[in-house]
């Protein structure tokens, strides 16, 4: 970082890859000297992603034409003319005219990067990597530096906050989350309540302010909650299951005993949620994952009401916070979906888009829809498939993603190749 005045007074500033609002903190004053003198001015952030080059371009054009000749701008007038707009995603999010379709991918931190196995080697478990904050932030930025995503996501589990409501649980690498069954009226009763998330999780707090601090407004940060039912799930299963038989036996046997459970984690979770907005997440994505499994009037009971409450929650404490949900297999269950308040509903790739503001309404975002697996294809087809859904899309109420997490073994250039595909299709 470098700042300099020459004697013809000309100001230019030299930031990083990684331009942060630390950054801006130097430059501001710097910038009100160049709008009072009438100094020309020249941005130049180095080796920056397509969102910083794109963010020096208008910088530049617009802190030029500003500067030169204005010198009865006040102070104030400058210091508004040089104020950083929200990043895209948000605006995007919130259902706002934006330059382009902002893109991320779910799982974008993790499996498939090499500089993410490599960290594995250092720190081998789960829990280390997701709640050592500065690994944790390490994780998170991983692929904006690589493929200069527009969500920047936080690296965590949706289990993450158990210990926090007295649950304790591992991550394996090959067996996935183990946990001790939680399956009686009396060890439901033993879940904690908590209204301090930052005793307990102190590393999310950490982790989404260095994240904010890091990206400015080049890329949103996203935070992500669990939902109820797919919570219960693992406590009741203790961990993975491809039948779900245990919590549907509690459903159909002792559905009191469900419900009881289902409300301490509503609560729980609703709390938590706002927990990472405080903390910086501009952004909440709230996962139902195993939902698509139940039957619709299951769905009823069991999801959506809980599913309810936790928006409720958020919208409550954070009315202007752009909630999405996601369900794996969810194709039936949209119309549900955008009952509970979200302003974004995550599709999978079985459903089209059209089809699904046919249904939904055009009042409601939506986000997806690539199947992961089109990233094993040649760059044709992955330019091909993107499009087509960018173009039925229209460019408002979009955010691309996903369909799904992204495979652990896809290639890394596909990944890459898909993004830049998204940032410069025109609509």
């Amino acid at each position: 970082r470098r700042i300099s005045l020459p004697q013809e007074k000309h100001i230019t500033l030299f930031s990083s890859q990684r331009t942060t609002v630390r950054m801006w903190k130097v430059a501001l004053p710097c910038l009100l000297v160049a709008f009072q003198c009438s100094l020309p001015l020249t941005c130049a952030f180095s080796g920056a992603s397509p969102s910083l080059a794109r963010l020096n371009t208008a910088a530049s054009a617009r802190l030029g034409d500003a500067a030169v000749g204005r010198a009865d701008r006040t102070a104030a007038t400058s210091l508004s003319a040089v104020k950083m707009e929200d990043p895209l995603l948000l605006r995007a999010a919130r259902g706002e005219k934006v330059e382009y379709t902002p893109v991320w991918m779910m799982r974008q931190a993790g499996r498939h990067m090499q500089v993410y196995r490599d960290l594995v080697k250092k720190y081998p478990t789960f829990r280390e990597r997701s709640e050592i904050a500065e690994v944790s932030t390490e994780i998170s930025l991983q692929p904006v530096k690589a493929y200069g995503v527009d969500g920047c996501i936080l690296f965590s589990d949706i289990l993450t906050p158990l210990p926090g409501m007295g649950v304790e649980f591992d991550i394996k690498e090959a067996a996935g989350p183990q946990l001790k069954p939680i399956r009686t009226k009396e060890q439901i009763d033993q879940i904690t309540i908590q209204s301090d998330w930052s005793k307990s999780m102190p590393f999310v707090k950490q982790t989404l302010g260095e994240l904010r601090e890091e990206v400015g407004n080049t890329a949103t940060v996203l935070g992500f909650v669990g939902l109820p039912y797919t919570m219960a799930t693992y406590l009741i299963e203790g961990g993975t299951s491809r039948e779900y038989l245990e919590i549907k036996k509690m459903m159909y046997s002792s559905p009191e005993i469900l419900h009881k459970m289902l409300e301490a984690l509503a609560e729980n979770i609703g709390n938590y949620a706002n927990y990472q907005i405080e903390s910086g997440a501009q952004v909440i994505q709230i996962f139902d994952s195993w939902a698509g499994h139940l039957a619709p009037a299951d769905y009823d009971i069991f999801a959506l009401p809980y599913q309810k409450m936790v928006v409720d929650a958020i919208k409550k404490k954070n009315p202007d916070v752009p909630i999405i949900i996601y369900i794996a297999k969810s194709g039936a269950l949209l119309e549900r979906m955008a009952k509970t308040g979200v302003d974004i509903v995550s599709l999978d790739w079985t459903v089209t888009i059209d089809e699904a503001r046919e249904r939904i309404g055009k009042d409601i975002g939506i986000q997806g829809n690539l199947d992961p697996a089109v990233l094993y294809g040649p760059k044709h087809i992955i330019k091909e498939r993107a499009e087509a859904i960018l173009k039925q899309a229209g460019g408002r109420n979009h955010v691309m993603n996903l369909g799904h997490g992204i495979e652990a073994t896809t290639p890394e250039e596909s990944a890459d190749y898909f993004v830049k595909t998204v940032q410069a299709y025109k609509h």
